[in-house]
């Protein structure tokens, strides 16, 4: 039997429970649903069961929902069905959470551990006898994928950069995330470089986890620690600037999962949410204002596929990036049109759900080999490793892209530290 405090239940999201008309199009739309029965389906275990949660049994195959946030963006009635299920399953895990989430939940901590000896670190996460290990004593499958450690931080590079240009715009601060800063620092450094190169001024204020890992994974307390301290992180640098991010599912947990989720609507997040932008969408704003100086893209010849990740479609931007790219003279983008990659954070990593995450991403995984084999384009981190995982092509953010047409680095240029 499972029951759930009041406290854990997000006003936000039960106030739209009875908008629910059991119409099933989230079923219909559902990645995990369409490839396993393991799944119950977002209507049974949200709406239809939230209204039993109290001191009633609850369907455990909603830990199989990946929280990707589709069931909520197809449902015509504004029902929030992610959000719902979210909550249910932090409650559900809250007495026995697994010790495997405890640790992949702690981003920092592990970038924290992995960047100083970051080639053994790659060596053993190549090193099968070791995955299979860890795939018996942990629960994290032997062929998920996993980041490539860096030997430098983002933060580290930053305090040794100095700007090739004169600031002429103001300010403006970057958020780069923990993988940013751990793991994807080639991505984090070209954003920096691009925002220098027309005309910022680049401020990195310390910053720690926006707890997305934990909440995805139902440690919600630690989760609302750490985005509130983030909160107030962001907002130690300069007052009213744009905050902007090459990390979407960190911008979308400042934007939308902290506040719609858990509940956290502290002034300071929500003052903090109010100018976070994704890098893509604050450049396309620039570019339809006429202030992103286009002349200077250079041509670049090349077909690629691009997925835009879960998180991203959940902030309600569009496809920003994709509007960016057609920008570059020569770029032909041909759109996924894939629901999910199947990684959703941390989900596809698990023993239990890889195989649910690999037929999940199948059809993107697919569409990327024929489109482009070497090469694709996607927002965030963890999907972008999915992808590179599942393909062997070699995944971008497309602020790479914008980097190299403005004559500033190769697009495809490897990552320092990998082995």
């Amino acid at each position: 039997m499972l029951e759930v405090d009041s406290y854990e239940h997000n006003v936000l999201a039960r106030a739209s429970l009875d908008h629910c008309v059991k119409c099933t199009i989230c079923e219909t739309q559902c990645p995990v649903m369409r490839v396993t029965p393991l799944f119950s389906g977002p209507k049974y275990v949200g709406p239809q069961a939230e209204r039993y949660r109290h001191g009633e049994s609850v369907d455990h195959s909603l830990d199989y929902c990946s929280s990707c946030g589709t069931c909520t963006l197809v449902c015509p009635q504004g029902v929030k069905i992610a959000e719902l299920n979210s909550v249910a399953r932090a409650a559900m895990k809250r007495d026995h959470m697994p010790l495997r989430d405890q640790i992949i939940s702690r981003t920092t901590l592990l970038g924290t551990v992995m960047t100083p000896v970051a080639p053994i670190a790659n060596a053993v996460l190549k090193f099968k006898p070791a995955r299979i290990v860890a795939e018996k004593t942990v629960g994290i499958h032997r062929d998920a994928a996993m980041p490539t450690a860096q030997l430098t931080t983002f933060t580290s590079w930053f305090k040794r950069h100095t700007p090739s240009t004169t600031p002429t715009r103001g300010k403006i601060i970057f958020f780069h995330g923990c993988a940013g800063k751990y793991f994807e620092v080639d991505t984090a450094v070209k954003a920096v470089e691009v925002l220098e190169h027309i005309g910022y001024e680049v401020v990195v204020p310390k910053q720690g986890c926006c707890g997305m890992p934990l909440q995805s994974n139902g440690i919600f307390d630690a989760a609302r620690k750490s985005v509130r301290t983030l909160a107030g992180q962001l907002q130690a640098g300069p007052a009213g600037v744009p905050i902007v991010s090459t990390a979407a599912s960190c911008a979308g947990m400042i934007r939308h999962e902290a506040r719609e989720i858990m509940g956290v609507t502290d002034d300071a997040l929500i003052e903090a949410g109010s100018r976070t932008y994704d890098i893509s969408e604050f450049l396309l704003g620039l570019a339809d204002k006429g202030e992103l100086p286009l002349d200077d893209l250079k041509r670049i010849d090349t077909e690629v596929c691009y997925h835009a990740p879960c998180q991203l479609k959940g902030q309600g931007m569009g496809t920003p990036a994709v509007q960016l790219l057609q920008l570059i003279p020569g770029v032909s983008v041909v759109e996924s049109g894939a629901t999910c990659c199947g990684i959703a954070g941390t989900y596809g990593l698990k023993k239990e759900k890889f195989d649910v995450g690999q037929a999940v991403g199948k059809p993107l995984f697919d569409k990327v080999k024929e489109v482009n084999p070497e090469l694709a384009v996607c927002d965030t981190e963890t999907c972008r490793w999915q992808i590179r995982n599942a393909t062997g092509a070699q995944v971008v953010h497309p602020i790479a892209f914008i980097h190299e047409a403005y004559g500033l680095g190769k697009a495809t240029e490897p990552k320092a530290g990998s082995v």
